[in-house]
């Protein structure tokens, strides 16, 4: 089993009210890569900071990386687009950043990544494949390549309110500029993804579609920007068992509406709860609150730590060791 972490960059994440992933707007451009530095080595190694929201949530690649060291799974990261470098290895799927989806022409080289991803894909040699993301601003380009496609548009956010009203605007002014009306994308995945997407959705779908190809089972560990890549990949005639793993926070967010997402594209959804609300201390209290909810395969590590007979307690307990060392050594918090 292998756990694949796909990360980029989409400037629709600079529009203001957009995302909680990473104090502000310098920061957040080494938000991927330093997420990716935490799931490999447990610390940010090139990256100047240490993702938080701005009230100080950690990333949820501090949970990831907790379940990595209690569990010992193998992790590979693909490179979709970051806007800053990573010192974690990673391969590469021909992915630039992302732009503005109120451009009308998001990810130009869409149909290259998914392209390169498929292949990629296609020649893993495991059986079974967790898909997570990180990518600040994806639960918009979601919500866009959703309504493009036709589908229902209920994302989440990782602010603990969800700011529809201004992603509705933006998905509006999006699909007028790419001269898209709600479902006139649908079947024609490449074009939903160029227009109104970000390069993470575009690799997602096509790893999803050549590891399935390849006879490899795929769990999408993530949320409501998971399910707009399984959309992607359904509408690119994938009809394979896909599954999605996801945390209760995501869950409990009926803005999201994960279930009837999950539903409507035949996703096995697994739903595991943490317990942070069970202790109090500021790397599980955020989460509580209903900041971040999911990210960076989050939902997939906690699934896979409980599959495994691994104690919730001890995930607690390993998520607050692995923050508190992180603060410790001082490498560039940003809060």
């Amino acid at each position: 089993m292998r756990v694949a972490v796909v990360a980029g960059s989409t400037a629709t994440a600079r529009i203001e009210g957009i995302s909680a992933a990473g104090a502000d707007p310098a920061v957040m451009a080494h938000t991927p890569s330093a997420d990716c530095e935490i799931v490999a080595y447990g610390r940010p190694v090139r990256s100047p900071v240490v993702p938080v929201s701005p009230s100080g949530c950690p990333t949820p690649a501090v949970v990831t990386r907790a379940v990595r060291e209690l569990a010992g799974f193998e992790t590979v990261v693909i490179d979709a687009g970051l806007a800053e470098p990573t010192a974690a290895p990673t391969v590469a799927v021909d992915a630039e950043p992302g732009r503005d989806v109120r451009t009308g022409r998001a990810v130009p080289g869409a149909r290259e990544i998914f392209t390169a991803a498929e292949e990629y894909g296609r020649s893993l040699p495991d059986d079974e494949l967790v898909i997570g993301e990180t990518i600040p601003g994806g639960t918009t380009t979601a919500r866009c390549v959703l309504a493009a496609l036709g589908e229902r548009r209920a994302t989440s956010s990782s602010l603990p309110e969800n700011p529809i009203a201004l992603k509705r605007r933006v998905v509006g002014e999006a699909l007028d500029t790419a001269e898209i009306a709600a479902g006139g994308a649908a079947g024609t995945p490449i074009a939903a993804v160029r227009a109104v997407g970000d390069p993470v959705l575009a690799a997602v779908a096509g790893l999803v579609t050549g590891a399935t190809a390849g006879g490899t089972e795929v769990t999408l560990a993530g949320g409501t920007q998971l399910c707009a890549a399984a959309a992607l990949a359904r509408h690119a005639g994938v009809d394979a068992p896909l599954s999605l793993a996801t945390t209760s926070f995501l869950a409990a967010d009926k803005s999201a509406d994960v279930e009837g997402l999950a539903d409507d594209l035949g996703l096995d959804l697994t739903v595991t709860d943490p317990g942070f609300d069970r202790e109090s201390h500021p790397a599980l209290d955020a989460y509580v609150a209903g900041e971040a909810k999911e990210g960076v395969g989050m939902g997939g590590a906690l699934a896979l730590a409980e599959r495994r007979g691994i104690p919730m307690a001890d995930v607690r307990d390993h998520v607050v060791t692995i923050h508190d060392r992180l603060l410790a050594t001082g490498s560039g918090v940003e809060s």
